[in-house]
């Protein structure tokens, strides 16, 4: 078991390795990921590299039992010495986590209610800052930080240390075994993503990595036989599977190795209000307080600011980039000798749609759309056949010069409309049911978006812009 165990971590690395050479672009920090029982979004224990989007606020409650037929009793060294009473307790926590910039996520945490003789109250916080711009091809790197205050069993004045599950134990000190230190917890965590597979048997879903690296709680007691069975060193490593079950809905199934311990959870996502349930320690028995499986459950809720409740949503998927003509009809002529009739001539010209994909048509000098192979007029084909995707001509808002909003910010309209190149923009919002693009190359808070008028044409919206009306 120990060597399968220390083999743990060396696999998810290469793995997680592998997956960063497949990734691709994904737009945007979200509240695709679960949150983690006390830390803040994440797997169970292991932190991710993504942080919360700007302004946005979850608050977690996490509760696990503990139940085994008898406590260890350890020397101040850490040794073995006796087989105490059985021991039974649910364990609870809660935390508050609030997103910055798209950047940073910060937030508080309580891991342990109860009166001083048995360990009293388990304060926490923790921090995450993300070194790359969000989802930089598919990959997040990020540093980070927990800390937990220390319990306090009065009237003992021992110097005692938190464990990694959360609540005192008063066999937990400073000097047990060797030094034990772990209030302070700083990681490196690095996380990859990618869509999932396209079967059809399968609901649309994406595939997330993570690997990384910590001290304190991820590697403190590594030494000490009641505490673990294996240690990595610091390493842990978890993924997690998030599933597309509706609108607005994601089931996350997630595995981990926190440095410790195997978890495994699964998480349902309501559009913003969340619950799951989680075992710890899948590798062990009922052995001893630290050594045995714990099953728990969870519950949260996530704030978008002025949105309300956050929207969970997969990585975008690439629209067609076709222009489907209608079939032949059905009838033919047979004739003896045919001559191929030559294909109408035209100026080609490359038109960017509100699906985000270009599309190739000819123009003729009466300036007539020809598309598909056989270059049939487009006004031939309407009404049954048009350009896919939906455009700002005709709307009112558009046509009364409005503004539109994106990130609790305002846009007015900028300049002419103009032609852009699909292949330098990306779908970063929508407004009344119209799509709203930005360079690939900005970074939110954006400066100017871009929504469709009609195929090939599109109109700027500029932050800040003073508008004047006639």
């Amino acid at each position: 078991m120990k060597l399968r165990l220390l083999r743990l971590p060396a696999a998810a690395t290469a793995a997680c390795l592998g997956l960063f050479a497949l990734v691709q672009g994904t737009a945007g920090q979200t509240t695709k990921m679960p949150g983690t029982l006390r830390w803040g979004s994440g797997l169970l224990d292991v932190p991710v590299a993504t942080v919360l989007p700007h302004l946005a606020v979850t608050g977690t409650y996490s509760g696990f039992g503990i139940s085994v037929s008898e406590r260890l009793v350890v020397t101040r060294s850490g040794d073995v010495i006796a087989r105490g009473e059985p021991y039974e307790k649910w364990v609870s926590d809660g935390s508050i986590a609030f997103g910055l910039f798209d950047r940073a996520e910060l937030g508080v945490s309580i891991q342990h209610y109860d009166d001083p003789a048995e360990g009293g109250n388990l304060l926490g916080g923790f921090a995450r800052l993300s070194l790359l711009p969000s989802s930089v091809k598919g990959l997040d790197l990020a540093v980070g930080a927990r800390y937990v205050t220390s319990p306090s069993f009065d009237p003992f004045e021992d110097d005692f240390r938190p464990n990694r599950f959360g609540y005192p134990d008063s066999r937990i000190v400073s000097d047990v075994g060797r030094e034990f230190n772990s209030n302070v917890s700083p990681y490196i965590v690095a996380t990859a993503q990618t869509r999932g597979l396209d079967a059809g048997f399968l609901p649309e879903h994406d595939l997330s990595l993570t690997v990384g690296w910590g001290s304190g709680l991820f590697r403190a007691g590594r030494g000490l036989d009641f505490y673990q069975v294996a240690g990595s060193g610091g390493l842990f490593a978890g993924s997690a599977v998030h599933m597309d079950i509706g609108e607005d809905r994601l089931l996350n199934l997630m595995a981990e190795f926190n440095g410790f311990d195997l978890n495994a959870g699964a998480q349902v996502d309501l559009g913003g209000i969340r619950a799951g349930a989680f075992v710890l320690g899948l590798a062990y028995d009922k052995h001893s307080t630290f050594r045995s499986r714990k099953f728990g459950l969870t519950a949260s809720v996530a704030f978008c600011g002025a949105a309300g409740l956050c929207k969970p949503k997969l990585a975008e998927r690439p629209g067609p980039d076709t222009v489907a003509l209608p079939a032949p009809p059905p009838d033919t002529v047979v004739m003896e000798r045919t001559v191929e009739a030559p294909l109408p001539t035209g100026t080609p010209a490359t038109l960017c749609l509100a699906t985000g994909s270009n599309v190739q048509v000819f123009v003729t000098a009466r300036q007539d759309t020809l598309v598909g192979p056989s270059r049939a007029s487009l006004d031939d084909l309407r009404p049954g056949l048009d350009f896919a995707g939906d455009y700002a001509a005709g709307q009112d808002w558009f046509t009364e010069d409005e503004s539109i909003s994106l990130d609790d910010r305002d846009y007015s309209k900028s300049g002419e409309t103009r032609q852009l190149n699909c292949a330098n923009i990306v779908q970063v919002g929508e407004h009344e049911g119209v799509p709203v693009f930005a360079e690939r190359s900005e970074e939110r808070p954006y400066d100017m978006v871009y929504v469709p008028v009609r195929p090939g044409v599109w109109q700027g919206y500029e932050h800040g812009l003073q508008r004047t009306r006639g």
